[in-house]
């Protein structure tokens, strides 16, 4: 017991010993103005300094990671919130067919063929007709406005008189002959226009055909779209509308724009005979490449990403291989954007987490989930896919879509083949191909004889064709269908769309 008591008693002063010392160093250390202060304290004095913020940012919101409030890493008008109606707003209205864009791509040689036409008929106050042509969807009346402001400016810039400007839409006129009427009161505005349409064009026959009494008339721009529509059965109004460009003091620009390519060769043959056939600017068909770019900057006026870049490429691919419309290719995006919103809105409905749930599942989140969420609130390819299948429906696509699951692979396989620009093989090789793909997917294949009959059935259905030999391995087989719409009906399936990913990119590509 001694022992013991001397024990403790020689521990005790021992622990006092220790504290005291530990004391006493931190007593003989300098002095700092940084005070010791409870772990649950920021180090730093002020509440307001940033590492503080963070700390008491963190500690008030456990469940929210400072990652989020890096702006490095993270800018709030950077990411795109498809559940703000705002936003989604914004994002529709700049893909909307009506909204004009800021600059006009992608045409600026017809622009300046037209500007250049247009600026030597007010230079030498001469009479002139232009003819555009082009598909619908080309961009033929947005280039003809964009137009119009440039040769007003220019003729403000350079000291010439300003040309009056008169757009006509032909649908909108009740009758035909009506463009006459409107042509006189943009040529005389205080002058009562007689009600018959006969006199209104005979007074402008008469004011063309006579010198003005006063140098102040000015030129007159006539821009009338849908001129096709003044096709009557006599082409009448078609004919003395160009005509009045020739008359000795005519001041009239006239500019048609229509979609016959070869209107001026059909329905205006006297006007060659008259020394008046008009000059004639196409606007091609857009391709891929400039689709993906007027998509591109449309979207560039938005401060956040809206689609993977992959589906707007399918988009470009798509339409400019359909029609080159430009006005679909923006339905097309725009349906996307309806699904994606669709989908979250399912999904949401679906998610309905309680509060500690939910606070649980904030705790988890890292930045790499945001990044990713960021990722998926975008406008995916598999959206493209549905939304061009709605739009581009064909009987071939159809036909796809409804074979079954071995017939797929199999074309999808002779597809893989050809990407290269193979242009046939046998079965033989078709069969490694289908195999591979069966192996790599985990899919029980068929054997030899059951893919022989599988090609002979997408041979009857007009997918695939299989030649004459008495060897079934060394028949030759050649697509009949093209690769694109293969790729774009099985990108719609979610087993071939997550199994041929990256040949489907590879195609986007190429």
């Amino acid at each position: 017991m001694p022992a013991i008591a001397r024990s403790n008693a020689d521990s005790t002063p021992q622990k006092r010993r220790l504290r005291s010392d530990t004391a006493a160093a931190q007593d003989s250390q300098p002095f700092t103005p940084v005070k010791w202060k409870s772990a649950r304290r920021c180090t730093s004095a002020s509440p307001n300094c940033p590492s503080n913020r963070a700390v008491i940012d963190s500690s008030e919101n456990p469940g929210k990671s400072p990652v989020k409030k890096s702006p490095d890493r993270f800018v709030p008008n950077s990411k795109w919130n498809p559940v703000d109606t705002e936003q989604m707003r914004a994002v529709k209205e700049a893909l909307h067919v009506s909204t004009a864009p800021s600059t006009v791509v992608c045409r600026e040689n017809e622009q300046r063929r037209v500007l250049e036409f247009c600026k030597a008929c007010v230079e030498q106050e001469k009479a002139g007709n232009l003819y555009i042509c082009g598909c619908p969807g080309t961009g033929k009346s947005l280039s003809m406005e964009k137009a119009k402001h440039l040769l007003v400016d220019w003729a403000k810039e350079v000291g010439h008189q300003q040309p009056d400007v008169l757009s006509i839409n032909c649908t909108s006129l009740a009758k035909t002959s009506d463009i006459f009427s409107k042509i006189l009161g943009e040529a005389q505005p205080r002058k009562k226009v007689n009600g018959s349409t006969t006199s209104a064009l005979q007074q402008l026959q008469n004011l063309y055909s006579q010198k003005p009494r006063s140098s102040a008339m000015k030129m007159m721009l006539i821009i009338a779209d849908e001129l096709d529509y003044l096709i009557t059965k006599d082409r009448a109004v078609l004919h003395d509308l160009f005509l009045l460009t020739t008359l000795p003091f005519s001041r009239c620009i006239l500019i048609g724009i229509a979609n016959a390519i070869d209107l001026a060769d059909r329905f205006l043959p006297r006007l060659q005979s008259l020394n008046c056939k008009p000059m004639v600017v196409t606007f091609r068909a857009y391709d891929k490449d400039q689709i993906l770019t007027i998509l591109q900057e449309r979207l560039l006026a938005l401060p956040y990403l809206v689609f993977q870049p992959q589906a707007l490429e399918l988009c470009a691919r798509k339409v400019a291989a359909a029609s080159g419309d430009m006005r679909k290719a923006l339905c097309v995006c725009r349906s996307a954007i309806e699904l994606l919103e669709a989908e979250l809105r399912k999904s949401s409905r679906n998610f309905n987490l309680s509060t500690v749930e939910k606070a649980l599942f904030e705790q988890q989140t890292t930045a790499a989930d945001i990044l990713r969420k960021q990722e998926i609130d975008v406008v995916r390819l598999d959206h493209m896919v549905v939304a061009l299948s709605k739009t581009y429906r064909t009987p071939i696509v159809d036909t796809i879509q409804s074979l079954p699951q071995h017939q797929q692979i199999v074309l999808c396989s002779a597809a893989k083949l050809f990407h290269g620009g193979k242009k046939d093989t046998t079965v033989e090789e078709l069969n490694r191909s289908y195999m591979d793909f069966c192996k790599s997917t985990l899919i029980p294949p068929v054997g030899s004889m059951e893919l022989s009959t599988i090609c002979r059935v997408l041979n009857d259905q007009g997918l695939l064709k299989v030649g004459q030999s008495r060897d079934d391995k060394s028949k030759r087989v050649t697509l009949r269908v093209d690769e694109a719409d293969i790729a774009f009906a099985l990108q719609g399936i979610r087993f071939f769309r997550k199994c041929f990913r990256q040949f489907c990119s590879k195609h986007i590509d190429s």
